[in-house]
């Protein structure tokens, strides 16, 4: 075939097409970094990762661009990143996308320079002064140690005061980079938002609340703690905290997360305002804030004055009572739980959604001083609904319990008897709730207080005592199995 043929021809054409766009590629280069940011905002979700929507303005040339992009989170999940051009989204497409972590350090830039040439600067005591020596050296290697070339011999364990590199290697980057090819059809400044999930970002509530000296009333703090351990420091983003069990599902090379907004609903927060999201709620700070990295950072959430809250005394009895006989003789004792219980409602000066956290409670003592009575985790609560806080045992009051009577009546069903004192030094009166577990098919015979069927295989009684004083539950119950 002819060397001039149409076939040569075309595919010579063809090639010095790909080799002009390629010197192209590499020539356009455009560098942004948080100095371009318009507006930055951060979604925080209770689950250790971070929505980050990061808007720069950015001039771009026409053609195909390779835009690089810094001041990003390390911890960024490369397979959530998304660009878009806000002021031309049609006339921007993205060819390729990368992230860099190959970041710039002594030992990153010595491996790439091997099988290039550097200057090792030696420094030298001589006759009471110190010169410095240069050394021109070729890196053959550097595994368990660099390997030299000086001249004509191979050299190891060669030191060196410092090495001396003549330019930056390229894909070695100072910091965490996204790098897009682009091809862009609009010439000029654009507005451009890249989106990406970052983890080692995660946030959670805690509660103080103050209980008044008559116990029946209280003040509910609320505050959330930011962390940020992703790498980069957010300034002055808008910040939004998601709250809710988020399934995340993690297959090699990607988290996908579902994400839908649904109408907002009002809430009285001081900073934060609140709306449903999904099965979530949403609470949108209404300031711009900084959070730096490795912070944590602290925000107001709600405050609540003059609640009504209910002290409650409990004891629970245990299921072993009814799978065995017992002897009667010297009673057991059994703690008294003591619970603080209040209504999420807007009549109760509440009527919020209240992310999980811990509450932590406090009580004034004779002198108006503070003290930490106790603490608790609440879940996820929805407005409406009753919190109910386990802050510890009674000290004042006092359960004990033995059985008293057991007869068999047949292979299948026997009648127990029990009683359970419950003294109270207090003074003044307590009422103390009675949990009682019973299995099988029963029936409550006689007891000295009122009770209710709580559930299937469980009695709950109602028992008043006065202060300083002694009250005494007794029941029998049949049980048939």
């Amino acid at each position: 075939m002819n060397q001039h043929s149409p076939v040569r021809l075309f595919v010579a054409i063809v090639l010095a097409g790909w080799i002009t766009a390629g010197s192209a590629w590499a020539q356009t280069t455009v560098t942004s970094t948080e100095q371009d940011q318009k507006e930055l905002a951060v979604t925080v979700y209770n689950s250790n990762v971070a929505l980050v929507r990061d808007v720069r303005r950015v001039h771009l040339p026409g053609g195909v661009i390779d835009l690089r992009y810094m001041d990003i989170a390390a911890q960024v999940n490369p397979a959530t990143v998304h660009i878009v051009s806000l002021t031309a989204p049609k006339e921007l497409n993205v060819l390729e996308q990368n992230y860099e972590y190959d970041l710039l350090s002594p030992q990153k830039l010595l491996q790439k320079y091997v099988g290039k040439e550097l200057t090792l600067v030696r420094v030298i005591q001589e006759n009471n002064s110190t010169r410095e020596v240069p050394v021109k050296a070729l890196l053959l290697s550097d595994n368990d140690g660099p390997v030299w070339k000086v001249g004509n011999e191979i050299i190891t364990g060669m030191g060196a005061d410092r090495y001396v590199f003549p330019d930056m290697p390229e894909n070695l980057y100072s910091k965490p980079t996204l790098v897009w090819l682009l091809d862009n059809r609009h010439t000029g400044e654009q507005a451009v938002e890249a989106s990406y999930l970052t983890n080692q970002m995660n946030w959670n509530s805690d509660y103080v609340l103050t209980v008044h000296s008559d116990q029946k009333s209280a003040d509910l703090n609320g505050w959330v703690t930011v962390v940020n351990q992703s790498g980069t420091s957010f300034r002055n983003a808008q910040l939004q905290l998601v709250a809710g069990e988020l399934n995340r599902v993690m297959p090699s090379g990607g988290m996908v997360m579902r994400e839908m907004l649904m109408k907002s609903a009002n809430a009285p927060a001081p900073q934060f305002q609140q709306e449903a999201l999904s099965e979530y709620h949403l609470y949108t700070l209404q300031r711009p804030t900084s959070i730096q990295n490795n912070e944590s950072k602290q925000i107001s959430l709600l405050a609540a004055a003059g609640a009504a809250v209910e002290k409650v005394f409990e004891v629970d009895g245990q299921s072993y009572y009814y799978q065995s006989p017992q002897s009667p003789g010297q009673p057991a004792k059994e703690p008294v739980k003591v619970l603080i219980k209040f209504k999420n409602t807007e009549a109760n000066s509440l009527g919020v959604p209240l992310p999980a956290g811990t509450v932590r409670v406090y009580q004034g003592d004779s002198k108006g001083r503070v003290q930490f009575i106790g603490e608790d985790r609440i879940d996820h609560t929805p407005k409406d609904e009753t919190v109910s806080l386990y802050i510890g045992n009674a000290f004042d009051v006092v359960a004990e319990r033995k059985q008293t009577d057991y007869q068999r009546l047949g292979s299948h069903s026997a009648e127990v008897e029990y009683e359970v004192s419950l003294r109270n030094h207090k003074p003044e009166p307590v009422t103390v709730f009675v949990n009682e577990p019973i299995s099988g098919d029963w029936t409550m015979l006689n007891s000295t207080f009122k009770f209710e069927k709580t559930a299937a295989f469980a009695a709950r009684f109602t028992v008043p005592v006065a202060a300083n004083s002694e009250a005494l539950l007794k029941y029998r119950v049949r049980i048939h199995w």
